[in-house]
């Protein structure tokens, strides 16, 4: 049995108090359930006599037999091992009477506060008080002092009964009544310890009576646990006495606490291995969120490097528009993803150091460094990307302008050159008189200087055909097939007017007599008439700007244009003029004209009617001007609107910026309220994101605008977008390192005060060094902690990649594992070694014994075969599964 005299000098006052006072169930005023009252009477009497045996003497009756306080005081001096005042021998019930106070006395010395429970009803023998009395001392000094995992007394028996029985089938503890009326918890509890004793396997749910006689058979004989119990009260009583179960279980676990040695270096295992299993949890779940990002990484590579061409200006902005999506909706998740990838990736190294694990090493291809490099290959595609589609939309307008520009002139040459072919191939000088002859030849004169003064036409329709196939047209072909035909025919004309020249000439010098004033009107009138179609075609040119000084540009020249028609005015009525000259001058000779000009098909009509069309062009030129003066102003006030903004967030950032960075250094309050500061500092930050929002609604205006640059601002959204991202998370990390530190503090058992002390030590050798303490200042600091000769060990723990620079992490990290014991590598084997009784080696029977069924099951798929020489069949090699955990280093 028992020893109780050393476990219990130590007492714990406020526990059992506490306990005592939910215990209010021995209320004079309730009665005791008759089955209850018969096993507990039962129960109690024998667990006393267990204890009194050793003085000789025993109880047969526990109400009558404890009346006159003597066998009481004994009772508890042999469970007390300490020594009650001297009994009063006198037969008087006042002697009586004294005896038990000093008997209560001594329990209530214990810090047990008895409820209800007095002398006189101990002395005259009330049933029901002096069963209370009895339970009062059980729970004092055979419960009390139970502990398992930081629960004790009650729940920590139930808590050992639990994990004593998980491993039997059709065992299930959940309490200290119904759980056990089959009787196959008690039999488990016995085989759990002394499988030598038990076959469990035989033993069968739907018997039990033969169940519990077994296992109380087996107690009393092998385990000097006395009979408290009988089988068939608990099996017919609907709910057994739960005071009774727990007085007979109790000396189940004081019977086996030399096993608590064992049960101890499980527990410790149990820690260790909650730890890895935990651990290796977080590192699968950083591989597949790893893997996931780099996934989405690698497939939207290409897509921002694909440069496929579209054909129209609809088409790009249609990309645009995918890729603002894409920015606006499909990256800033991922950019959450990232960045939460990192801080798990700290989280999980800063739980790896305070277990003293090896650091996680990512497979391959999956570092935090990996995916950075990633995110800045897809950050470098994005730029380019972007770059790509402004540019095409450019390529893209100045093509359809270019090529509306090529069919306006092609359709106005065209339209000339109809019927040209047929007039330049025409015998009519062969039947015509020498003033015919000569008209005609003059008229030819006319037309090569209207055909030299279309050549300029032509080569501009030539250039814009050659511009567009430079840039890559996409009609190219049929742009290519007209300006051929137009020079081909060109070319026909030239060879045709060469050829007709040839033959007028030849006919020249049979023909006299030219009307000098129709050849002066002619030649006059045909480059008057070129330069109006001219001015016509350049009041109806198409036009492209991108700014307010481009369109003044063209209004500057517009005007300039409109200071030259008064001079053209009076070349128009001087060219009038020479054929009301002509008509003058017929009239007062009489001659009857036969009609128009023989040298030129331009007649007066034709002239003042391309005039009146020029100048009703004017205005409309005008009124286009003026629109589009009015968009360019239109556009600058939304540059001016993004400026504005983009300044306004600019600075915002920039501010945050150095604002989160003064934050993280000088951090006040316990590290509980800087979490809390700094979450409502980001939720502060976050608060500004319809700013952004707004920044982002004036960029996609300025994109829908086509503005392609702005003079108010050096922000651009690009730059803006990385300092938000940045912002975002910097102050994300930064509540990171607090938790971190939180996480330490508490694994490590670091104080508040000791944490403000080593922040402090770290910001002042910072302040010396910069932005981290150097091997220089550390090594000053050190000089008054540790001897020299302990400086390169040391240097090799804070800064193992010697880099001359310490983070405050590792700091933290040196200086509590100098003050701070955890678990370690031999302190892990040395628990295996205890539950493999001593062996070099552990069997998987003995660790399912000892261990929850998931964590020796984990030991036993990772622990490899022992090969040493005392090795047994499936014998297992607990020291290398230690070394898995720790690293060789530690050991």
């Amino acid at each position: 049995m028992v020893d109780y005299h050393t476990a219990n000098n130590q007492t714990s006052t406020g526990g059992v108090q506490i306990y005592m006072e939910q215990e209010n169930d021995w209320d004079r005023d309730l009665l005791l359930d008759p089955a209850w009252e018969k096993q507990q009477r039962k129960t109690f009497t024998a667990w006393c006599n267990s204890h009194l045996r050793k003085s000789g003497t025993q109880i047969e009756n526990i109400e009558e037999d404890f009346r006159d306080g003597l066998k009481l005081m004994l009772l508890l001096e042999v469970i007390s091992g300490e020594r009650l005042p001297k009994p009063e021998r006198g037969k008087m019930r006042v002697h009586k009477i004294n005896n038990v106070n000093k008997a209560l006395d001594f329990i209530a010395s214990k810090g047990v506060k008895l409820v209800s429970i007095g002398a006189e009803e101990i002395v005259d023998g009330n049933a029901k008080m002096t069963l209370g009395m009895i339970w009062t001392i059980i729970l004092r000094f055979a419960i009390q002092d139970i502990s398992v995992d930081e629960t004790s007394a009650k729940e920590g028996l139930l808590l050992w009964c639990q994990r004593k029985t998980a491993p039997y089938k059709n065992v299930n503890v959940q309490n200290f009544h119904i759980s056990w009326k089959d009787g196959l918890a008690f039999n488990a509890l016995i085989h759990r310890h002394r499988p030598d004793l038990i076959d469990y396997d035989r033993l069968r749910k739907d018997d039990p009576v033969t169940n519990l006689n077994n296992a109380f058979e087996v107690a009393e004989k092998h385990l000097d646990i006395p009979k408290m119990l009988d089988a068939e009260d608990i099996v017919n009583t609907a709910r057994p006495d739960e005071k009774a179960i727990m007085t007979y279980v109790s000396s189940f676990y004081h019977a086996f606490s030399g096993a608590q040695k064992a049960e101890t270096a499980a527990n410790r295992i149990c820690k260790v291995l909650a730890v890895n299993q935990e651990n290796e949890l977080m590192m699968e779940d950083y591989e597949k969120l790893a893997s996931e990002l780099l996934e989405w990484i690698r497939r939207t590579i290409p897509w921002l490097q694909n440069r496929t061409q579209e054909k129209t200006v609809n088409d790009m902005q249609a990309k645009q528009e995918d890729f603002r999506d894409y920015r606006c909706v499909h990256k800033p998740p991922k950019v959450q993803e990232k960045c939460q990838l990192e801080i798990s990736f700290n989280t999980l190294q800063t739980k790896l150091r305070l277990s003293n694990r090896p650091a996680f090493m990512p497979s391959e291809g999956r570092m935090v460094s990996d995916i950075n490099g990633a995110w800045h290959t897809l950050e470098g595609a994005e730029k380019g990307y972007e770059e790509w589609i402004l540019s095409e939309i450019r390529r893209l307008e100045r093509l359809e302008h270019l090529a509306e520009k090529f069919h306006q002139k092609a359709a106005i040459h065209e339209s000339w050159t109809d019927g040209k072919e047929a007039m330049l191939t025409q015998k009519d000088y062969e039947t015509s008189t020498l003033s015919e002859v000569k008209a005609l030849l003059r008229k030819h004169e006319a037309f090569e200087s209207d055909l030299a003064a279309h050549q300029d036409r032509v080569e501009q329709i030539a250039a814009i055909a050659q511009e567009l196939n430079e840039l890559d047209y996409y009609d190219s072909a049929s742009v290519n097939a007209r300006c051929q035909k137009i020079c081909d025919q060109w070319d026909t004309l030239g060879a045709f007017t060469q050829s007709r020249k040839e033959s007028l000439e030849r006919t020249e010098k049979q023909l006299e007599s030219i009307d000098e004033l129709y050849l002066e009107y002619a030649k006059r009138a045909a480059p008057f008439n070129n330069w109006m179609e001219g001015a016509m075609e350049d009041l109806q040119d198409m036009f492209i700007v991108h700014n307010i000084e481009e369109i003044q540009g063209l209004i500057t020249a517009h005007e300039q244009f409109k200071s030259t028609l008064a001079e053209a005015n009076k070349e128009r009525e001087a060219i009038q003029a020479i054929q009301a000259e002509v008509q003058k001058i017929a009239q007062s000779n009489g001659i009857k004209l036969s009609g128009a000009n023989p040298y030129t098909t331009i007649t007066p009509e034709s002239i003042d009617g391309k005039w009146e069309k020029a100048m009703a062009m004017v205005p409309l030129r005008d009124n286009a001007l003026q629109d589009e003066l009015n968009k360019q102003n239109s556009n600058d006030t939304l540059r001016a609107k993004f400026a504005t903004q983009a300044n306004t967030v600019g600075a915002y950032i920039q501010a945050k910026m150095e604002e989160i960075g003064r934050i993280s250094i000088e951090m006040n309050g316990t590290l509980e309220d800087q979490l809390t500061n700094l979450k409502e500092y980001q939720l502060t930050i976050m608060s500004y994101m319809p700013e952004i929002n707004t920044l982002e609604g004036y960029h996609q205006l300025i994109q829908e605008a086509l503005i392609f640059d702005n003079q108010y601002t050096s922000y651009t959204m690009e730059h803006l977008r990385v300092g938000w991202e940045q912002l975002l998370t910097t102050i994300a990390r930064t509540i990171n390192e607090v938790e971190n530190q939180i996480l330490t503090r508490d694994a490590k058992g670091i104080s508040q005060e000791q944490l403000y002390e080593y922040r402090a030590s770290f910001n002042h050798f910072d302040k010396v060094r910069g932005r981290a303490p150097g091997l220089l200042s550390f090594d000053l600091h050190l000089t008054f902690l540790y001897y020299n000769s302990e400086f390169t060990r040391i240097m090799g723990i804070v800064d193992p990649n010697g880099s001359g620079a310490v983070t405050f992490q590792a700091f933290i990290d040196f200086m509590s594992r100098e003050t701070t014991d955890t678990d370690t590598a031999d302190q892990v084997i040395a628990s295996f070694k205890i539950l493999a009784a001593d062996k070099s080696f552990i069997t998987a029977e003995e660790l399912r014994r000892e261990l929850p069924p998931d964590q020796a099951e984990y030991c036993i798929a990772r622990m490899a075969p022992y090969s040493g020489a005392d090795a047994v069949p499936g014998a297992l090699d607990y020291m290398s599964f230690s070394t898995a955990l720790y690293g060789e280093s530690d050991l």
